[in-house]
């Protein structure tokens, strides 16, 4: 009876774990939405009413995403450095667990609603730093060990009406379309996009407060999203990432001086098709630094940071297409640069200069359905897709920036052309493989090919 009682225990986890939805529309679309409650009082049926049904859940859900990576690779671990040819050529592989993300809601009533999502990245914990004011401004490290967990989301929702929402806590940045749709199996790569992930935070998550809602009916809707956040800090930008490494959280608070404003809004004009647009202001990165004697060269003065993103996405049952472009400008870039590189050696902060005044990332990936070509439900959902990306950090320098460049700078402009196919065993549960070719600094440096195949999973656990 005992050995039975374990067998029925475990049959029953196991079912949990893959009791996901059979709609494969909302497995990769619907998922984000809820996960990061983007449009929580549609999903609840709040239209004037209250529903703790609606969606299947009455009080809480438990679920998450994450993938799993295997590469064989036919370049080096640096392009940048003492190898005028770029990449040394080396045969090597490589296996990880980019991330597994335990997502969960609970509801207090049908108008309050509480959202968490902790992020374990690359199966570690990540690096703390704290800034000792009392030893000169000297950068103490708490823990050294590789990987990252990170509370990725938390935040508190008031539910109003479907048109108009409060929310507050840390919560998820749409800019980019890797942002807004950043679980694995929302795109066909086994990695995510390689230009935004480059360019701008990923996962871009901050604190603030956040005002957003659903208006239209039926097939032609319009959600908008308003926010108020911490901003960027100046301090962690550099040559290779631009603004990505300014996101704040390398220490135990946030600065406030400065936050910023983001604003997106997402339009489906007909069935299957939404065209998104994004935009991000920090009126000055230079406020948010730490106060440390060997900055004080630029925080009067003023950096302002501008991002724009427009994308779109289009699915039937015969083809999928995505696309986006995310570009932006920064401010007093030179300023940065500078003081930048003369920080203390042991901060935190990279010191690669010079940071770019205008940067850019786009690319684009059609794939094909061929169970809904040939039209029979007993051939596997198998996904062939082409992509191709364009990023450069440096597209632009400011005037004056000639001295700090250097020829390793010309390496950062890339091409990326991935070929390959995806099999979704499952609405939640895709198989990857692809081919990925990159071309550097316009065929002036080695190119660099990789063979890669992934599992990327999302879904929810259980409900009640």
């Amino acid at each position: 009876m005992k050995v039975q009682t374990i067998i029925k225990h475990s049959l029953l986890a196991a079912t949990l774990a893959l009791n996901i939805s059979t709609n494969a529309q909302e497995s990769q679309d619907a998922f984000r939405v809820r996960a990061t409650h983007i449009n929580a009082a549609h999903e609840l049926g709040l239209d004037g009413q209250d529903s703790l049904q609606y969606g299947g859940w009455q009080q809480y859900r438990i679920g998450g995403y994450g993938d799993m990576v295997a590469a064989f690779k036919d370049y080096g671990t640096n392009r940048f450095y003492g190898h005028p040819e770029g990449n040394p050529k080396e045969h090597r592989s490589t296996i990880s667990i980019p991330r597994f993300v335990v997502a969960g809601d609970y509801k207090f009533n049908s108008k309050w609603v509480l959202g968490a999502e902790i992020e374990f990245e690359s199966g570690g914990t990540g690096t703390a730093y704290e800034l000792e004011n009392t030893e000169n401004d000297e950068y103490e490290t708490e823990i050294e060990k590789g990987g990252e967990v990170a509370l990725e989301q938390f935040h508190i929702t008031r539910l109003i009406n479907r048109s108009f929402n409060i929310r507050v806590g840390h919560f998820v940045l749409p800019v980019g379309q890797n942002n807004a749709h950043h679980e694995s199996i929302t795109f066909f790569g086994t990695v995510r996009p390689e230009g935004e992930t480059t360019i701008v935070p990923n996962t871009w998550h901050e604190t603030g407060l956040e005002l957003f809602g659903t208006l239209g009916r039926k097939v032609c809707t319009f959600d908008y999203q308003l926010m108020v956040v911490a901003g960027l800090n100046a301090q962690g930008f550099n040559r290779n990432n631009w603004v990505a490494g300014g996101k704040q959280g390398i220490f135990e608070e946030d600065n406030f001086t400065c936050p910023a404003y983001v604003a997106r809004a997402d339009w489906r004009p007909i069935k299957g098709l939404r065209l998104g647009a994004a935009f991000y202001y920090c009126p000055n990165t230079l406020d948010n630094a730490e106060k440390t004697h060997n900055f004080s060269t630029y925080t009067s003065g003023k950096a302002p940071l501008r991002l724009y993103n427009i994308e779109g996405q289009y699915r039937n049952n015969f083809i999928e297409a995505r696309a986006n472009v995310l570009w932006g400008s920064l401010g007093n870039s030179d300023a940065i640069s500078k003081a930048n590189n003369n920080a203390y050696k042991n901060s935190p902060y990279s010191k690669v200069m010079p940071v770019a005044h205008r940067s850019i990332a786009c690319g684009g990936e059609v794939g094909v359905n061929l169970r809904g070509c040939i039209n029979t439900v007993r051939m596997p959902e198998i996904i062939p897709f082409v992509r191709y990306e364009h990023y450069n950090p440096q597209q632009s320098l400011a005037k004056g920036l000639g001295a700090m460049s250097s020829p390793a700078a010309g390496r950062l402009k890339t091409d990326i052309y991935i070929v390959g196919a995806n099999w979704r065993a499952l609405p939640n549960l895709v198989i990857k493989a692809d081919y990925t070719n990159r071309r550097i600094g316009g065929g002036d440096f080695n190119s660099e090919n990789e063979l890669a195949i992934g599992v990327a999973w999302a879904g929810w656990f259980s409900k009640h």
